[in-house]
């Protein structure tokens, strides 16, 4: 018995054909699942942690933002494997992964592929598994929450826009490789995925299943300078730019001088200091060998 946990909320309404085209593939390879449900927020949590003490196989059906609350959740590591069927928005883990977008060959994938170690970063209390943040992508993320119009891939980069349009940088100290840095930085990113926000390369060279993070800070951009390097992270050339400082590591401490919001794989959080660890040899996950490409 294969246990799904469903967010029958994400994907922007073409859920119940997802749901049907994924359950129909489950009984075509001879399958037997019980899907649960998620109702409100948190409730993801709440069940990966009853379930996976249980053992055996965990499905996420949803988003980033499921995949996230279902990370938080886990224990009994050792007797649990997980494994995703990308039905969000931006499937920004996912595309990093190899784990294919159409529900068929997603359920292949977990049916075929042995599950595999797969790092993930632990914060202070939370886990997370693509990218952890802060700096303009929070600010986007806020004004995603309070737009009322706009949904989806098209609702993030229009905020993009115009937080870039506002933009202003962060004074903040950045702890890595045994150094003290000081940035006045636009962002700070730390990613085991390569992309944010449904497609943003912000950490194009990052790699699922290398053990380490990899850390990305945009500094001290000119207003000038805003326009072609918003092209340049578009094709995923960040880290050409002179102002972006990128290393890779298995521990970072960015101290704010003024406490921020954080985001991890896309929620936010105050009040946690922004220190990340990646663990490694603990999460076994189906996904695309030997480390990922695009989905």
């Amino acid at each position: 018995m294969i246990d799904v946990i469903l967010n029958p909320r994400s994907g922007e309404g073409k859920k119940k054909k997802f749901v049907a085209r994924a359950l129909a593939r489950f009984k075509e390879r001879g399958q037997q699942v019980q899907v649960h449900e998620t109702e409100r927020a948190g409730q993801a949590k709440e069940l990966a942690r009853a379930l996976s003490q249980e053992g055996g196989e965990l499905v996420v059906m949803g988003g980033d933002g499921t995949l996230h609350e279902v990370l938080n959740g886990l224990e009994n590591f050792e007797n649990c494997a997980l494994g995703l069927i990308p039905a969000g928005t931006g499937n920004d883990f996912a595309a990093s992964a190899g784990i294919p977008t159409d529900p068929a060959r997603a359920i292949d994938l977990i049916l075929d592929t042995p599950a595999q170690p797969t790092e993930f970063m632990q914060l202070p209390g939370v886990r997370g598994i693509n990218a952890a943040g802060t700096g303009i992508d929070v600010e986007i993320l806020k004004r995603c929450r309070a737009s009322k119009l706009l949904r989806g891939k098209f609702q993030y980069i229009i905020s993009l826009i115009i937080s870039l349009c506002k933009f202003r940088n962060y004074k903040m100290k950045v702890r890595v490789g045994g150094k003290e840095h000081a940035f006045n930085a636009l962002i700070a990113c730390i990613g085991n995925g390569r992309r944010i926000g449904g497609g943003i390369p912000m950490c194009p060279e990052a790699k699922i299943g290398d053990g380490l993070l990899d850390l990305v800070v945009v500094d001290d951009v000119k207003k000038l300078a805003v326009p072609p390097a918003f092209v340049k992270l578009m094709k995923g050339g960040i880290l050409r730019e002179k102002f972006t400082f990128f290393e890779r590591c298995e521990h970072a401490e960015i101290e704010p001088e003024t406490p921020q919001t954080l985001q991890v794989d896309g929620e936010l959080y105050d009040g946690i200091p922004f220190i990340v660890d990646v663990v490694k040899d603990k999460l076994r996950m189906h996904r695309a060998l030997p480390s990922g490409g695009g989905a």
